[in-house]
């Protein structure tokens, strides 16, 4: 099995060091496309106004001055055209990739890449508490619980332009509960919080943060079963047509035509 690991951490992360060494467990074909530098947040989006430069380490190794969808679009286009992988692996992440963070977070955003390519994408993300913060952040979850995910998703043929959302909780291995399937949810959007401040010449700037989490009831998507202490597993389609409202708007416009 050829295995294509990317992330938004960057290619020196820790995260992605851990994922290399858990999927060398199932295969000694892994190659290496990731970001020259953190791209947290940078969601599915390309470099077009700058050149992307590659540097290669070594033989399958390589860094890629843009964001994780360029380092996947130059991994399959260009660096392993003529040898595919047959799995696309990004992270591990520093922190969770739940509900609506699927569509800002690089991370799931590679695998997007991936699965739009036609190839089996998988996204893998550690949560964290407020306890554990920038290099600080444990992984131990990831690092015991990530190859019992993965064996059985490396297995699993996903339906097209669909990828794989897979998210550790922020407690120790030994207190996680199991693997639990689930939907994504949704946050409400009012968390979002805006911190300004003031630079030494007078001008202001802004953080983007964010508060409190209020979370979907039910406890039947990924932000539940990660609380919960479950690793979540989330299957993402890219088809992001709403059927209902697209039947709604073909009665409401069949007196125009």
């Amino acid at each position: 099995m050829r295995i294509l690991i990317t992330n938004d951490d960057g290619v020196n992360a820790r995260g992605l060091k851990l994922l290399e060494s858990v999927a060398r467990k199932f295969s000694d074909d892994i190659w290496i496309v990731a970001p020259a530098e953190e791209q947290s947040g940078a969601g599915h989006s390309l470099t077009l106004t700058t050149p992307v430069r590659l540097r290669r380490h070594d033989e399958r190794r390589f860094s890629v001055t843009g964001t994780p969808t360029d380092s996947v679009m130059l991994a399959l286009a260009h660096i392993m055209k003529d040898s595919p992988p047959d799995v696309v692996l990004s992270g591990i992440n520093r922190g969770a990739n739940l509900a609506e963070d699927v569509t800002y977070s690089g991370t799931v955003s590679a695998a997007m890449e991936g699965a739009l390519a036609g190839v089996r994408s998988i996204a893998l993300s550690q949560a964290y508490s407020r306890e554990g913060m920038g290099d600080t952040v444990p992984f131990a979850a990831a690092e015991v619980w990530a190859e019992r995910v993965l064996g059985p998703l490396l297995e699993f043929e996903t339906e097209p332009r669909t990828l794989i959302n897979v998210n550790f909780p922020a407690i120790p291995p030994d207190e996680v509960k199991g693997i639990c399937t689930c939907r994504q949810g949704l946050r409400d959007y009012g968390r979002l919080r805006i911190v300004q401040r003031t630079d030494p010449r007078g001008y202001d700037y802004y953080w983007f943060g964010l508060g409190p989490m209020v979370e979907t009831p039910g406890h039947q998507t990924d932000l539940e079963a990660v609380a919960d202490g479950y690793v979540a597993v989330s299957p993402l389609h890219l088809d992001l047509t709403h059927d209902p409202s697209l039947d709604a708007l073909n009665k409401r416009f069949a007196a125009v035509r």
